[in-house]
């Protein structure tokens, strides 16, 4: 399979060639155009509780699955908000945990499940109890609000993220929820509530854009009626 990502981290497009008999999965509506011989089908991908995890995740119950079955096809996808789209390589040694709405497709080799957070990351972080748990061998497509920045870290490096502004982080790295601020009245008055705290050597893929302070800039300029 070979593909090429289009028109930079606004308004992005995958475009995938499949040889014959190669698939790729995609989110539910992710598929602009397609080929005529390819095929395209809804599939669980791994059945009916991996799918009702994905829905408590805040992603959709099925995927797409695109098939060139009778020869090579071209298949042209792209995520349903603005912002950017960046390919993942995993060599199938770790697990990529991605937020809820932050996965667009992967080849056939990689699985998509939930991971149960702890109460505490998953209250004071605003990003609920699941989040998506990407496994296996291939390429991940991962989409976001707003354009893909990767902070990488070293063995005994730090960083602080705004929870809002997190995409996607390796499940071995080490990171804890914590309070914005010192003090809870500095915590609500900043504007920022919680924080990641990430330690240790990985690479961490934010967003620039944080989709609630959007949709709070988009509110006023919307008319209230009496």
């Amino acid at each position: 399979m070979k593909y090429e990502i289009l028109y930079g981290n606004t308004f992005p497009l995958v475009k995938v060639k499949l040889e014959r008999d190669e698939a790729i999965k995609a989110e539910m509506n992710a598929m602009i155009s397609m080929s005529p011989k390819v095929e395209l089908k809804g599939t669980l991908d791994g059945g009916i509780l991996r799918g009702f995890g994905r829905l408590l995740s805040g992603e959709k119950f099925f995927f797409q699955e695109l098939l060139a079955s009778e020869c090579q096809g071209e298949v042209l996808l792209a995520p349903n908000s603005v912002g950017d789209v960046q390919a993942v390589e995993l060599d199938g040694s770790y697990t990529l945990l991605v937020q809820k709405n932050g996965f667009l497709a992967a080849t056939m080799g990689i699985k998509v499940s939930t991971k149960i957070q702890n109460i505490s990351k998953s209250l004071f972080s605003g990003e609920g109890f699941f989040i998506l748990e990407v496994s296996g061998k291939g390429t991940v497509f991962i989409s976001s609000f707003g354009a893909i920045h990767a902070i990488s870290l070293s063995d005994h490096e730090e960083v602080v993220i705004d929870s809002q502004h997190l995409v996607a982080w390796p499940s071995y790295m080490n990171y804890k929820v914590e309070k914005a601020s010192k003090g809870w009245f500095s915590t609500f008055t900043s504007g920022e509530l919680a924080v990641c705290r990430f330690k240790g050597k990985g690479t961490v893929l934010i967003q620039t854009r944080n989709g609630k302070g959007f949709g709070s800039w988009v509110q006023q300029f919307i008319p209230r009626g009496n």
